[in-house]
């Protein structure tokens, strides 16, 4: 049975609590419509798993500090801002059931607010002598724009192949949970191996993250039916590259031809999705996912039990049997 965000929050609640101030102070500006963006990107604020991650990290290994509470904004800082630039990116119109900024104030300005974001983080950082924070996140940005530029790079072609594919969502979406685990860890002890360990455990878990969510565009029995977004906006996730390295010649062709060019067809997405089920993609997707999950929980070994242990090895489970 899987175990609510809630529950797996709960040795870190006052702390979670104490840093939505920060992280509401962390932005503020003396400029009034960048005042008037930031109120509303907290007030549509997600999960905000990754100073999940970095609390729970901290607590694992020592008692949380004021340092892991800069490393929470400036990681929270790092990805708002990526959501930002990407919404511009992808031209989308809607982020977490509101509306993006770029929708609501244009592009101009939602680039302006990514770097604003972006640009506050280093400057907490560096305010309070945090030098290894900043390397830590550093590095993560830059993986983050490298991990997008080859996608976009990849996806004129579709020609990504499963070693590219880890590649990229290592460099996108496994990079801010890997430094939100080493910078929690960074933040209350100088042991190398602790933090070079909580890197690896979030680079596993942020790859299982990816496939999770690979999985859910394509809908199962418990999930729903399919969302198809991926599909539509042309990106090559796992079960697809799966299914083309899988198929004949035929069925390749018109998988790649219905990305390129009815990828708003329902008939034929639906089309595709079924060849996808039916060639083993979602099974294999899954199988890796797994993988990467059980090898996260084994770097967790390293660490004492704890409650906060607990609700990390909660987190991870929850990470690849969320719904949404």
């Amino acid at each position: 049975m899987i175990v609510s965000l809630d529950a797996i929050k709960k040795p870190i609640k006052s702390e979670l609590k104490e840093f939505e101030l920060f992280f509401k102070n962390s932005m503020k500006s003396k400029v009034p419509l960048l005042d008037r963006i930031t109120y509303y990107i907290v007030k549509s604020k997600g999960k905000q798993m990754r100073p999940v991650f970095v609390f729970l990290a901290s607590k694992m290994t020592g008692s949380i500090s004021s340092s892991s509470y800069i490393a929470a904004s400036f990681i929270e800082l790092v990805h708002t801002a990526s959501l930002v630039h990407d919404d511009v990116v992808d031209e989308s119109s809607q982020r977490r059931g509101f509306f993006s900024i770029n929708a609501l104030w244009k592009n101009k300005i939602a680039v302006l607010v990514g770097d604003y974001l972006l640009s506050k983080g280093m400057l907490l950082a560096l305010e309070k002598e945090e030098f290894r924070l900043l390397k830590i996140m550093s590095q993560a940005v830059k993986n983050l724009s490298e991990g997008e530029l080859l996608q976009l790079e990849k996806a004129r072609k579709l020609d990504i192949d499963e070693s590219i594919y880890f590649n990229i969502i290592r460099q996108k979406t496994a990079a801010l949970i890997s430094a939100a685990c080493s910078a929690g860890v960074a933040a209350v002890t100088d042991d190398e191996e602790l933090i070079r360990t909580m890197s690896d455990f979030g680079t596993k878990i942020g790859i299982a993250f990816q496939l999770k969510d690979d999985l859910l565009d394509y809908g199962t029995d418990n999930i729903g039916k399919p969302r198809a977004i991926d599909i539509k906006e042309k990106k090559m996730t796992l079960p697809i590259i799966y299914t083309l390295q899988n198929c004949n010649r035929s069925t390749k062709r018109r998988i790649i031809s219905t990305i390129k060019n009815h990828s708003n067809d329902k008939k034929r997405v639906s089309e595709l999705i079924q060849t996808v089920h039916s060639a083993g993609g979602i099974d294999y997707a899954t199988l890796k996912m797994d993988e990467y999950k059980n090898q996260a929980l084994k770097q967790l070994e390293k660490f004492p039990h704890s409650e906060a242990k607990s609700s990390m090895i909660d987190l991870v489970e929850f990470v690849i049997q969320r719904k949404k």
